[in-house]
């Protein structure tokens, strides 16, 4: 039983942290009890909250640099994240009409090359593109001609030893430069992937009923193992200590989110790198059932249980047939 493999069964810590979409996840997902439609965790305060706060489909950010992107490209970023919010811990899709109007401002960030563009001006965003390109399948859109068109672009973006980097960073511009260009910058794709960025894409492909079997994720997803605990080759987000910060929901690659998306493209626990991650995240774990890990965007008072969640799905995923 996948609760074996840790140190300390975490159950009773998630069930009792007074969250109740925590409580409802550990039942359906870990427990496998039955529980109401997902729809009841809707009218929760928390998502409530949100959904008052937005705008005409998408959500305000709060601030910014307008020397660094417009108010639009902000909000891009700001709807991203509230979507985020609410499909990751609310279990929101496409029938409520909150995301559907999110869904559609987000596809009018969409090019007509199929990338998502706005939030590194006007670059290509492989990162962002990917992420929201997560979101909206998870929402209930991965049939959407849209979202063909996204994976078409990605794929036909990759460096050349299959994995993917942010084109002016494989040209040594720095992002403040890059966001000055009126055009988007081409890749050289003699340079190497970004595991930062490959792992970030990966996940829209993981999280795809079709593109998870994609032959080109899967060698991607070998060189997402191949650097597990190692430094980026490129300086954002480089240092080693990248792989242990973690938030939910899921934003930066790390070996969470890895493990996450490794598995639904078909790894197993018998990958070496798979069995070192799994083993590694073992030893983080604490007498609380929780795991000793830095959390990143702590807006959420519940964050560490949300990661706990994340990791034992994880666990139970990989496990899952012993």
């Amino acid at each position: 039983m996948w609760l074996d493999k840790l140190k300390f069964n975490p159950l009773n810590t998630l069930l009792d942290c007074s969250n109740p979409a925590i409580e409802y996840f550990t039942r359906r997902d870990l427990l496998e009890e039955k529980v109401a439609e997902v729809n009841s965790l809707w009218e929760l305060p928390t998502p409530r909250k949100i959904i008052r706060k937005q705008d005409d489909g998408f959500w305000i950010y709060p601030g910014g640099n307008p020397k660094l992107r417009s108010a639009e490209d902000y909000n891009q970023l700001e709807t991203f994240r509230q979507l985020g919010e609410l499909v990751e811990k609310y279990g929101f899709n496409k029938n409520h009409p909150s995301i559907e109007k999110a869904a559609e401002f987000l596809f009018k960030c969409q090019t007509s090359e199929g990338d998502f563009r706005g939030i590194y001006g006007k670059q290509y965003a492989p990162t962002y593109s990917s992420a929201i390109m997560e979101l909206l399948i998870k929402s209930g859109y991965h049939n959407d001609p849209r979202i063909e068109k996204g994976f078409h672009w990605l794929l036909s973006h990759r460096q050349n030893d299959g994995g993917w980097a942010i084109p002016f960073r494989t040209l040594k511009i720095n992002y403040t430069d890059s966001l000055k260009l009126p055009q988007p910058l081409q890749s050289d794709p003699s340079k190497p992937f970004s595991h930062l960025i490959t792992g970030m894409v990966l996940r829209a492909f993981a999280a795809h009923p079709d593109y998870h079997q994609s032959p080109d994720a899967h060698s991607a997803g070998k060189l997402l193992m191949s650097r597990f605990f190692q430094r980026d080759k490129y300086n954002d987000r480089q240092d080693k200590k990248y792989w242990e910060s973690v938030s939910f929901p899921f934003w930066f690659t790390n070996i969470v989110t890895s493990l996450d998306s490794l598995y639904f493209l078909g790894f197993k626990k018998e990958e070496p790198q798979i069995k070192l991650a799994l083993d590694w995240l073992v030893q983080q774990q604490n007498e609380e059932g929780t795991f000793n890990l830095k959390l990143l965007m702590i807006r959420d008072k519940d964050l560490i249980y949300w990661v706990t969640l994340a990791i034992c799905r994880i666990f139970k995923r990989y496990y899952n047939n012993e």
